[in-house]
């Protein structure tokens, strides 16, 4: 028992039930299944295909990202890639090719953040020069496009967000688009969306970077000399 001997000032109402509710509830951890290699593989995955045709090659690559969804139904639901394939006719490049797709494979069923191997396929540049895929694109080697299929199914999936061109930037590219229509001769109807004479965008890496009002401006995403 103990004895106050000095002068009580104030005093606080304590809810031992609330108090002890609140405790409990911090030590509850819950159960949220993350991505790990010791997850099993499951019967069903959802997947996705991407068709990669470079224009030097006689049959297209069909990139397959297959996806495994964790704890599903609920609000801790997530849906992380697990697998990749990549099928072709074309068997002169069967031996990376695999190489490649296990080892992505092996990196999706680590866990953890697996967005860099975008940036390190993308990063690869082919000795022998890279090439223009449709709608003037360029593309430093065939592995740099199976990064660019990796990052589009990464954003569908919402592991990347996509950047945005902010808004005031983008009312000064509609602007030059349409001056540039306004300005350029009705010629036959082209397979690229910008003139012929563009240059490649070191930024998009888009061949649409054009002259206008002495700055060079990409029509594509708007980067520019002039700010």
């Amino acid at each position: 028992m103990m004895k106050i001997e000095n002068k009580i000032t104030a005093y606080d109402v304590i809810d031992l039930a609330a108090v002890q509710a609140e405790k409990q509830a911090q030590d509850e951890v819950v159960d949220i299944e993350q991505m790990h290699e010791s997850l099993k593989r499951p019967e069903m995955l959802l997947g996705s295909t991407y068709k990669i045709k470079p224009p030097m090659a006689d049959h297209a690559l069909y990139v397959t990202i297959n996806d495994v969804v964790l704890n599903p139904d609920t609000e801790h639901e997530l849906r992380r890639p697990f697998e990749m394939f990549i099928n072709s006719k074309n068997m002169d490049q069967f031996q990376w090719i695999v190489a490649l797709t296990r080892v992505a494979s092996a990196v999706f069923r680590k866990g953890g953040d697996v967005t860099f191997l975008v940036e390190e396929f993308k990063a690869v540049f082919d000795p022998h020069g890279g090439y223009l895929k449709k709608g003037g694109i360029y593309m430093p080697s065939l592995v740099a496009e199976i990064g660019h299929a990796l990052e589009k199914h990464l954003i569908m999936i919402g592991l990347i967000k996509p950047d945005k061109i902010p808004a005031h930037q983008q009312a000064i590219l509609d602007e030059k688009r349409a001056k540039f229509e306004s300005l350029k001769s009705v010629d036959p109807v082209t397979s690229s969306d910008f003139p012929e004479e563009a240059k490649i965008c070191k930024k998009c890496h888009t061949k649409a970077t054009i002259l206008m009002d002495g700055c060079l401006t990409c029509l594509n995403c708007g980067d520019s000399k002039c700010g």
